[in-house]
């Protein structure tokens, strides 16, 4: 078992596995390949070209899509002191100023293809190019400085979420909290050496997080997946298989992406061992047809938000048990504590009872970046502790104990919803929509103005039929009022589903 004691800095997972076997092939992103020793040499250039623009602990944007030189970017960063925050290029231009002004940044990476694009967006920074950052002599003497003065709770990376008030809000995350949970992770679901983990997730999605440092610390192959892969699941597959992959760590819509457009009917990748999925309520439907085509792999439920590092709690799906009424999010992972507390801030402990997810242990993040207001209120004081501080990061989403004393998510604040004077949870609606034979998928959306309640599905069933099935699970409050059948669900960049294209789509067909 690896032991996290002994880690004060990321790097510190690259460079062992770089000694133990230098040029074993660690990543690759079916063009480009680097070895250990490879990856680890061309970062220490990368950040030697950089020590004398980025200041330590200051973010640098990294301006490119997901490549194995992106990786060398990230790291160059770290080895020069500073953090990194990846920008994806397909972003609005609106948004990427916005993140750039909140960052107050000076210093940017680069590739060749984004080059002009980066000039204009980024005026005034110091714009790098990654092949000339990699093509640096390696400054020995001056990232040894650089070392000596870091300390583990220094950050490690900033990823932007969406934000309430239309500003994107930057979590930023330190060394110790990725050096306890990727410890944690690793040994929970025995990541190996000799396994292949591809990539689903965008570089700025911390799901990405466990895919990198899994690798890093245990020699792990980590296959970057092309994004225009996931637009046709035929070549998806091909690539997966090609790879050997052993371990996919993908959020639910890819997952449903792949199964809805059958392509585990065209191949299936089967050395993939275990399988573990987040980010939003996976289908039943969907879980089972991936896991009919893989009966030997370990399938896995994984919760938590950005702000604790990934995730904080897990459920390992049973083969025999019957998960109509929806799939527990689990246990907390080792040195996490995850808990519920109600509007009063007294815990929740008996089954039933809804209160909000609450998380505490190192993986808490170190709050919003620039945002000292929306920080303290959401990485707040324990009350169960007034004796003394200890920070809890509040997540905004409500759970319930069931009565085997696993936790069930039962959705967003914000998304209970006052509907023909009831309240409302939609994750429950969206439950037992998904339950029903002939609907493979389901989401719902709310418009508060009109107070009118949208179902959107996918599926066969019709929508007379559906209505009926659900009278028979649902009290008829809590059943839409208008339900719409589509091919599929459009998606976010996170992979998540996009309600707001939902209804965008609804309104252009009126």
């Amino acid at each position: 078992m690896t032991q996290a004691a002994r880690y004060t800095n990321v790097l510190e997972f690259l460079e062992n596995t770089a000694a133990s076997d230098p040029d074993r092939i660690l990543v690759t992103d079916g063009q480009k390949e680097l070895s250990r020793s490879g990856l680890m040499e061309v970062s220490r250039r990368v950040a030697s070209g950089l020590l004398n623009s980025a200041a330590r602990r200051s973010p640098v944007i990294v301006y490119m899509e997901k490549t194995t030189d992106t990786l060398t970017a990230f790291f160059g960063a770290v080895y020069a002191g500073a953090f990194y925050t990846l920008i994806d290029p397909q972003l609005p231009s609106a948004r990427l100023l916005q993140i750039q002004q909140s960052l107050k940044t000076q210093t940017v990476i680069t590739d060749d293809e984004h080059l002009e694009q980066a000039r204009e967006l980024f005026e005034g920074c110091r714009i790098f190019r990654i092949s000339m950052l990699q093509e640096s002599g390696i400054n020995e003497e001056g990232l040894a400085r650089i070392r000596e003065k870091h300390l583990d709770t220094d950050p490690l990376y900033v990823n932007f979420t969406s934000g309430s008030t239309g500003v994107p809000k930057g979590v930023l995350i330190c060394h110790r909290s990725v050096i306890d949970f990727i410890t944690c992770f690793v040994n929970e679901f025995g990541i190996r050496e000799d396994d292949v983990i591809a990539n689903q997730a965008p570089l700025d999605f911390d799901v990405s997080v466990k895919d990198i440092y899994s690798s890093l610390l245990t020699g792990a192959k980590l296959a970057l997946v092309p994004r225009p892969l996931f637009t046709t699941p035929a070549p998806l597959l091909d690539f997966l298989c090609e790879q050997e992959t052993t371990v996919m760590i993908w959020a639910v819509s890819a997952l449903c992406l792949v199964s809805a457009f059958h392509g585990l009917e065209y191949r299936v990748p089967e050395k993939v061992r275990l399988v573990m999925f987040s980010g939003e309520v996976m289908p039943p439907k969907r879980l089972s047809n991936w896991m009919e085509h893989l009966p030997q792999a370990e399938f896995v439920n994984l919760y938590g938000p950005t702000e604790i590092t990934c995730n904080c709690t897990f459920h390992r799906i049973e083969r025999s048990r019957d998960y109509t009424e929806g799939i527990p999010i689990g246990a907390s992972f080792a040195n996490e504590e995850t808990f519920l507390l109600d509007e009063e801030d007294r815990e929740v402990t008996e089954p039933g009872v809804t209160g909000q997810i609450c998380v505490r242990g190192t993986a808490v993040g170190l709050g919003y970046w620039n945002m000292p207001q929306q920080t303290k209120e959401r990485f707040r004081e324990d009350p169960r502790t007034p004796e003394y501080a200890s920070v809890i990061y509040c997540t905004g989403d409500l759970g319930r104990y069931n009565e085997r004393g696993e936790l069930m998510f039962c959705g967003r604040m914000d998304d209970q919803i006052k509907y023909m004077g009831h309240r409302i949870e939609l994750a429950e609606v969206e439950l037992a929509i998904n339950a029903v034979d002939g609907v493979e998928r389901s989401c719902c959306v709310f418009d508060e103005k009109k107070s009118r309640l949208y179902a959107f599905y996918c599926g066969t069933i019709e929508r007379g039929d559906l209505i009926q099935k659900l009278k028979e699970r649902l009290p008829v409050f809590m059943i839409p009022g208008v339900f719409k059948q589509v091919e599929s669900m459009p998606v976010t960049g996170r992979g998540k589903i996009d309600r707001r294209a939902l209804m965008e789509e609804m309104k252009n067909k009126k």
